[in-house]
């Protein structure tokens, strides 16, 4: 296993994450994820510490506690031998407050997970969505009291746009306050949107990045194929979830499968592995139903692909530049010594 900074901390993480969504839940959405039983989640759970993965990802909204719930005791006396991340956002009762960013609900949220997770800190509380009700300043004064009370450790954001970390990070140094350490953000190979924005913002910042669905919920696990659609029980059958461009991806598909025969790998391996290769990627989040699909991905942080083997998978995957993207790919900056603006590259009419 490798392992990385994350972000401007002092923490070092695994490139692979375990991702805890598919534990527990059964009988509702959740369970159409995964809907593991405890049993099942501590062995694979023990696999991945032993793999050497370090990150253990969770949140108080998957399957409504239970996931938290499962992890803690899947932990048990290796509680401390991994950097342990929840969430806080989502709506955890009927009540009016019982959502959101508010000092009331991260109070009474971050109790709650202490006690379903058996432990006596958080060691990365990230917010889990965007809260547009709430002052910012109030949802980092209570954040930072937790940290203050040792409760949590480090803070971290999740599902943002880049001007709302911006402004949260404005907010903490103007007025002394913990702030963000990273991003825990959607990316893969059919959902690259977060490169226009996001990923020039975190490397500005040095904020670390931490990527879930990187298989888009399945699609790129090699199942699905323009000839096949994956077994019926299969997530994605169930769970269409994130949204996914399929004619473009199914293109994707066919460039991984090749790559992934010339590397006698997989092809969630070759997925997984791209995104691997990103200086900007800390940590990629991997969930598994089973042991052989975590054993696969765990394989994905020794497979090594060479300049054309990126340069193809970027080709076929480059996602559509949008503005002011293709304003900066088009003119470039002013700003080098006796720079000027070809504008003879717009002088042709569009309809020419």
């Amino acid at each position: 296993m490798q392992y990385q900074q994350l972000g401007t901390t002092g923490l070092y993480v695994s490139r692979l994450t375990l991702g805890t969504m598919t534990f527990g839940g059964a009988g509702t959405i959740f369970g159409a994820i995964g809907g593991l039983e405890q049993k099942e989640a501590d062995a694979l759970i023990g696999r991945s510490l032993d793999a050497g993965i370090n990150f253990i990802d969770t949140a108080n909204i998957y399957a409504a506690g239970e996931s938290e719930v499962i992890t803690g005791k899947a932990l048990g006396k290796r509680r401390n031998d991994v950097v342990l991340a929840t969430k806080v956002f989502g709506r955890m009762g009927e009540g009016a407050n019982e959502v959101g960013l508010s000092r009331y609900h991260i109070m009474n949220q971050a109790e709650a997970s202490l006690k379903r997770l058996g432990t006596d800190h958080i060691d990365l509380y990230q917010i889990h969505g965007y809260d547009s009700v709430t002052p910012i300043e109030e949802t980092l004064r209570a954040l930072d009291d937790l940290v203050r009370q040792g409760k949590v450790r480090y803070l971290g954001c999740s599902n943002q746009a880049a001007w709302h970390i911006m402004k949260a990070l404005g907010t903490s140094a103007a007025h002394n306050l913990e702030k963000f350490a990273s991003l825990q953000a959607y990316y893969s190979l059919v959902g690259r949107d977060l490169e226009h924005e996001l990923v020039p913002f975190l490397l500005d910042q040095r904020m670390g990045l931490m990527t879930w669905s990187p298989l888009a919920g399945g699609f790129l696990s090699g199942k699905f194929t323009r000839d096949k659609v994956g077994a019926n029980d299969g997530r994605r059958t169930v769970f269409n979830f994130p949204p996914v461009d399929v004619e473009k991806g199914f293109d994707i598909i066919e460039v991984l499968q090749k790559i992934a025969k010339r590397r006698e790998a997989t092809v969630a391996q070759i997925a997984l592995g791209w995104q691997l290769h990103k200086d900007y990627v800390t940590t990629v989040i991997i969930g598994a139903k089973n042991a052989d699909q975590l054993n696969d991905n765990l394989k994905s942080v020794d497979v090594k692909l060479g300049a054309e083997d990126l340069a193809e998978i970027d080709a076929a995957s480059a996602p559509k530049l949008t503005y002011p993207g293709w304003m900066f790919a088009t003119f470039g900056s002013d700003r080098a010594p006796g720079a000027v603006r070809d504008w003879s590259k717009m002088a042709k009419s569009t309809f020419a």
